[in-house]
């Protein structure tokens, strides 16, 4: 076998190389990473950061703890928002709940039906006051 021969079989296997990433580029659903509406969350994502500094300028931040019955969050003041679960592992496990506190300004959530594992919690609520916020915490069910 000479040297032709042999840059003749190289420059086959690259292009058949193209050719399959072409292939399973063209076979792929769906471009975005995480969200399908990302260029939407982009442009509004002043307002996002606004409440998440109010959370950090008024030290509101909700002290969240799980163990293998429920998920707690204990704000410092009354409060009624929203929580979207977010399953890092699997985007069908994804959830968003509205809440209101209880007397103690606590809010519990049943772990029953809930993956163990990594999760993402994203609370937006409006206190008392009126003020609005918006926290993340990531947390382990186990």
């Amino acid at each position: 076998m000479n040297w032709g021969t042999k840059i003749i079989i190289g420059m086959l296997c690259f292009m058949s190389f193209i050719i399959v990433l072409a292939v399973m580029m063209f076979r792929s659903d769906t471009d975005a990473l995480v969200d399908q509406d990302y260029y939407e969350k982009g442009l509004k994502y002043d307002e996002t950061y606004r409440l998440k500094e109010n959370v950090l300028h008024d030290d509101v931040r909700p002290e969240v703890t799980a163990d293998t019955a429920a998920i707690t969050l204990r704000f410092k003041t009354s409060a009624a928002g929203s929580i979207k679960m977010v399953r890092i592992a699997d985007k069908t496990m994804d959830r968003e709940l509205r809440f209101d506190t209880d007397p103690e300004n606590k809010v519990v959530l049943p772990t029953a039906g809930l993956a163990a594992g990594r999760w993402k919690l994203i609370v937006k609520w409006t206190a008392a006051s009126g003020d609005s916020y918006l926290a993340e915490h990531e947390l382990f069910i186990p």
